[in-house]
């Protein structure tokens, strides 16, 4: 069995601005969004929502991230999971990291660990929590 997880994040209304800082922050490219309003489902949109992205997918390499704005009496903040970048350079995932940090709530600073030469964990500004994993074993191992 080969199993490939897919990354499909909700947002409160901010789908747009969140990807649009993961595709600066990350190197990706936005390749699709669908607003509300040019859908079939315009006419349940909550009020003032015909801009909001009921859909969009950023491609980060190989991967994609999918996410949409959920209605506010049905958004959820993010739990329970955690979006997992590996990098192959510490100098990659120190930019990846500090990139990702702008208004977030740092967990772990990026550091050496027994485990890996550079890893992190944040909330970002969006609610979305990430870790970053350099997967060079440290010098001191």
């Amino acid at each position: 069995m080969t199993l490939t997880p897919h990354i499909y994040l909700s947002f409160d209304g901010r789908c747009e601005e969140a990807f649009k800082f993961y595709e600066r922050c990350l190197g990706g490219r936005i390749v699709s969004s669908f607003p509300y309003g040019n859908s079939p489902m315009a006419s349940t949109a909550p009020p003032g929502w015909t801009d909001k992205w009921m859909h969009a997918t950023l491609t980060v390499g190989n991967t994609i991230i999918a996410g949409s704005d959920v209605a506010p009496d049905q958004y959820e903040r993010p739990r329970g999971f955690t979006v997992n970048i590996s990098v192959t350079e510490p100098e990659e995932a120190e930019r990846v990291f500090h990139a990702l940090a702008e208004n977030a709530d740092v967990k772990m600073p990026i550091q050496e660990t027994f485990w890996s030469i550079r890893f992190g964990t944040l909330v970002d500004q969006f609610g979305v929590p990430w870790s970053i994993n350099c997967e060079q074993i440290p010098a001191t191992a």
